[in-house]
């Protein structure tokens, strides 16, 4: 198990490191592959402004 730093990765190991990176590749590839409709880029964007819009008032 190989420590790293805060200054090399946000993980504590290389382990953990390949691990998440591991998972990443696989969700994008998985979406990637998907037939499900897309969202648009804009409302995507408006999607996620409304959810921090509606958290700044809370």
């Amino acid at each position: 198990m190989t420590k790293l730093t805060p200054i090399e990765s946000e993980f504590a190991t290389t382990e953990e490191a390949d691990a998440y990176d591991a998972w990443f590749r696989a969700t994008v590839e998985a979406r990637m592959a998907s037939n499900s409709p897309r969202i648009p880029h804009d409302e995507a964007m408006a999607r996620m402004q409304a959810i921090i819009d509606r958290r700044k008032k809370a």
